[in-house]
This record gives structure tokens, sequence and C-alpha cells, in this order.
């Protein structure tokens, strides 16, 4: 397990190589072709300056990463954040780096005056799911005003007009 000396840090612009290749590794670990290494480098680029995006880094050399946006919530008055993505090198997986990047996401989103943090995971991505309900996630978002009846994440493609 990682002990106080563990290497965590906020990404800041001098980092892109290292977010891109985590990004284009979970890529690969998921299967899939894109976005390509450039078109991640590009975006990657952008979201390092966004005040409202932060990526926290983990490891030395960077093993895994956490990507969170922060969105001002009309019905808290303050920031939310959105665990947007997590992952850890198959190579340094079992250490407790994703533990330490979902906590150390958890506490920059309180730092910043937060009042909740929230994300999606696919129910048969069962390590995950374990993982976020260990940090104090849950299928629930209003108990009081809902009961057990959990969130839907619900996701409609756009196409893009093609201009011309």
């Amino acid at each position: 397990m990682m002990g106080p000396e563990t290497p965590l840090r906020i990404a800041g612009p001098a980092d892109i190589g290292p977010v891109t290749r985590l990004i284009a590794g979970f890529r690969d670990f998921l299967a899939d072709d894109s976005p390509t290494n450039a078109e991640i480098e590009a975006t990657v680029g952008v979201l390092l300056r966004d005040r409202s995006t932060e990526f926290l880094l983990v490891g030395d050399p960077e093993a895994g990463f956490v990507q969170t946006r922060f969105r001002l919530s009309v019905w808290t008055g303050n920031e939310d954040a959105w665990l947007e993505d997590l992952f850890v090198d198959e190579s340094a997986r079992g250490k407790g780096y994703g533990r330490t990047l979902v906590e150390a996401a958890v506490e920059r989103a309180r730092s910043r005056g937060c009042d909740r943090i929230q994300l999606d995971v696919n129910q048969a991505n069962e390590p995950a799911v374990k993982l976020y309900e260990s940090c104090g996630f849950r299928p629930v978002h209003n108990p009081e005003k809902w009961g057990s009846s959990p969130d839907f994440f619900y996701t409609r493609e756009i196409q893009r007009q093609q201009v011309g």
C-alpha cells in the first residue's frame, strides 16, 4: 500500500506528455482506437490551462491520473465536481494508486468548496464499482427526496453538422 512519500501532484501545462501518455494508455485499455495521440495531446493542452479542469498524477514516473471537472451548480450555489476519468497503468495496479487518486480528487473538490462529487461507472466494471463504493460513492443522489431509487446517467450522441 501507499505511504505518505507517494508522489501525488496537480498536473500543470508542462505535464502534457505524461497526461497524454496516460490517457492514451486508458484508451488502449478500453480497446478503442480513438482519439489519436495527437488529438489527445491537443485537447490535454487546452484542459491543462482550464481552471475548471484538474488532473492529478500519481507515481514517479507518473503511473496514474484522475481528471476532475468543476462546474457551478444553480442548485447549491457552489461548484460541483465530476470525476471524469481515473486510470492506473496496469503495471502499477495493486499499490493503492486508484484509491489515492479518488481520495485526492475528493479533497481537491472539498478545498474548492464543492458540495458534491459525482461520477459514472459501468456496473460491469466491478473493480471500479468496488473502489468507488469503498470511497463513499453511492448510486443514489438524494435518498431523502427519492428514497432508494438510483439516479441514471444518460448519454445522447450528437452528430455534428457538416459545413459546406
